[in-house]
């Protein structure tokens, strides 16, 4: 047995002199066993704050004149699920969070619920600016903002992206045909990343004898994923 060990520290000594005069400093590897899962939430919260940083002084649109702050989203980089909302209301706006208020709460004891942290998912929203009055984005607004929220989904690579509310939905599809009564509840896809539409926080507040056709649809969610 001990020459066997000796055998190997042999091995990996002439091994680490060999990459040492081929000029490696160190050697870029892993002790982790096989069933953990990589570390490379790294390189992704770095990627995501340069991203955030540029996205923070945008003027491509109308919206960037009359903001407070842009939210960019926010949560884990390596996030499994990938909560998309439509647009930023006034609280947002002022703290630069995403669902912050009421809806926020909600959706904040949905993801509990799930048996899963606020923290250990992804929030964003279609658009990262408030509109006036709260108003529905319009196709412009949308348009120009689409290439931010499809980098920040490249970046997160999530399992499951789950659209809250219509709006989120039609836009995220490229469908402005598309209702969210009749799609709540069935996987779709977006970009090979299967996507669940469900209803809006705010809907969910002013109905809430929809909350259990939510809670349906997160349990879907749970079941796609390797949290299951």
């Amino acid at each position: 047995m001990n020459n066997d060990i000796s055998s190997v520290s042999s091995d990996v000594r002439l091994l680490l002199e060999y990459y040492k005069i081929l000029g490696f400093e160190y050697l870029p590897v892993s002790l982790r066993t096989a069933d953990e899962k990589p570390d490379i939430c790294g390189p992704q919260i770095t990627l995501l704050q340069d991203f955030s940083k540029k996205v923070s002084v945008c003027t491509r649109c109308k919206l960037s004149k009359g903001r407070k702050n842009v939210v960019f989203g926010e949560g884990n980089p390596d996030a499994e699920l990938l909560f998309i909302g439509e647009a930023p209301g006034r609280e947002e706006d002022i703290q630069g969070r995403p669902f912050v208020g009421e809806a926020g709460a909600l959706l904040t004891r949905l993801i509990e619920k799930m048996g899963l942290q606020r923290s250990s998912v992804y929030i964003a929203n279609i658009i990262k600016c408030r509109p006036p009055m709260n108003r529905d984005p319009d196709s412009e607004e949308i348009e120009t903002c689409r290439p931010y929220l499809e980098k920040q989904i490249d970046i997160i690579n999530p399992e499951v992206i789950i659209t809250l509310g219509r709006i989120a939905l039609q836009a995220l599809m490229n469908d402005p045909g598309l209702k969210i009564t009749a799609m709540r509840g069935n996987f779709l896809e977006y970009r090979n990343v299967p996507l669940m539409p469900t209803f809006h926080p705010a809907y969910l507040l002013r109905n809430p004898k929809d909350k259990w056709l939510t809670w349906n649809d997160m349990k879907k969610v749970l079941e796609r994923t390797s949290m299951a």
